[in-house]
């Protein structure tokens, strides 16, 4: 994996990181958050994947993810308040 750009928010307790490594088809956010967080050494419960995308006919895959310094600082911030679908309230 090769570290594109690297920003620590200091604000937000995070760093924001993105990366670029080559895959033969789209790895899966579960197989992405298992190779992050052991090159970054960090726990599973403290990352946020945002985003993996690459360009058509390309293996080389961007990846955009968030480090938290605890999960209560990622459970602030990363909240979820979508309805899911069916859900009437």
């Amino acid at each position: 994996m090769k570290v594109i750009k690297e920003f620590r928010n200091d604000l937000l307790k995070r760093n924001e990181i993105e990366v670029a490594k080559n895959y033969e088809s789209n790895p899966g956010f579960e197989k992405v958050m298992a190779e992050v967080s052991s090159q970054f050494k960090s726990d599973a419960d403290r990352i946020s994947i945002k985003k993996i995308s690459n360009g058509f006919g390309s293996n080389e895959f961007i990846i955009n993810l968030l480090i938290y310094d605890s999960s209560d600082d990622l459970k602030r911030i990363e909240t979820r308040n979508r309805k899911k679908k069916g859900d009437k309230k």
